[in-house]
């Protein structure tokens, strides 16, 4: 398996995810989940580290961390580390309990902190474990809105202060606007994800990009080829829409095997946004990251009977290659 690409600098901002082995659980019980939040406490206090947002799932967790520092590697490989040591030594096991390396995806902060938050927060009513957001306990939000104490290794202050400067008014705000996403469909944060790692506008990605300048890439790593301009999944979406006369929504929304344009659309995306799988099953109506690849196959072994819809796919292709 390829490296991930690690991009470091003092004040950098991560939105952090690691999942199970073959996605199992890595919580077991409120014992499990206190310990993990007491090796963060730890690292905020050693490493400097700034935590804006996390949530704890059964099988994965969330964080929005910023190295004031730079020193992501350190603060991640004790983190995971650690709390794997705790784990083995409890339950009497051995080996990896994460899948792999973790995901961390660079972010311009004033652009998406605050809808990374929301979606962070979102992710436990997103899984049906709960209702409101504010009910589950394992999640920075009610800290947010006082429903708990307020762990002083939280970086609350940031994103309220985005939204006012009384303390009470700003929770009111930042629970409206977390809420606004419960009564409608509100997009996507990772929509806009460049090269699986940088989460920003153009300017942000250019100035990251110009990080990596002269820096010679390992051929382990992961993003090396990607770090190249992508056609963004709205582009695509609406090449495809025009192609085949159809409407936005109905490629974006959920469908049967039978809707070409959307599988049309799964298959440009998959080949060439740069995005992963997992992302593009979220963008198109919260399917699996396998139902991507089998749109994807579907689409490739119809192709070889169909020279028309062939044919119309290169036409496609032309209009998105970068």
């Amino acid at each position: 398996m390829g490296r991930p690409l690690r991009i470091e600098y003092a004040g950098a901002l991560y939105h952090i995810t690691s999942r199970g082995n073959e996605r199992k659980k890595i919580f077991l019980n409120d014992g499990d989940r206190k310990k993990f939040l007491g090796i963060l406490e730890d690292y905020h206090d050693r490493y400097g580290i700034l935590i804006h947002s996390y949530v704890l799932m059964d099988n994965h967790y969330h964080l929005i961390l910023e190295t004031p520092k730079g020193n992501l590697l350190k603060v991640m490989h004790g983190l995971n580390g650690g709390y794997t040591g705790y784990f083995n030594r409890k339950y009497g096991r051995s080996g990896h309990l994460f899948q792999g390396r973790y995901k961390g995806i660079i972010i311009d902060k004033d652009s998406y902190l605050i809808p990374l938050s929301r979606y962070v927060h979102l992710n436990p009513v997103r899984a049906r474990v709960v209702v409101r957001p504010e009910w589950y306990r394992w999640s920075s939000y009610p800290g947010y809105m006082g429903k708990e104490k307020e762990y002083k290794w939280v970086e609350y202050s940031w994103i309220l202060s985005q939204f006012g400067s009384r303390r009470l008014r700003t929770k009111r705000k930042y629970r409206e606007y977390t809420e606004e996403a419960l009564r409608k469909k509100i997009e996507n944060p990772f929509q806009r994800l460049h090269s699986q790692v940088i989460l920003g506008g153009e300017e942000f990605v250019k100035g990251i990009r110009g990080l990596l300048t002269g820096k010679a890439l390992s051929h382990e790593i992961v993003e090396r080829e990607r770090l190249t301009e992508y056609p963004p999944l709205d582009e695509v979406v609406g090449v495809v829409a025009r192609a085949f006369k159809t409407k936005e929504e109905a490629i974006r929304g959920r469908g049967g095997r039978a809707n070409t344009a959307r599988n049309v659309a799964l298959y440009m995306a998959q080949r060439y946004t740069g995005l992963g799988n997992e992302v593009i099953g979220d963008l198109f109506g919260g399917i699996h990251y396998s139902a991507v690849s089998k749109a994807s196959e579907r689409l490739r072994q119809a192709m070889i009977s169909d020279k028309r819809l062939s044919k119309l796919i290169s036409e496609v292709e032309s209009h998105v290659k970068t």
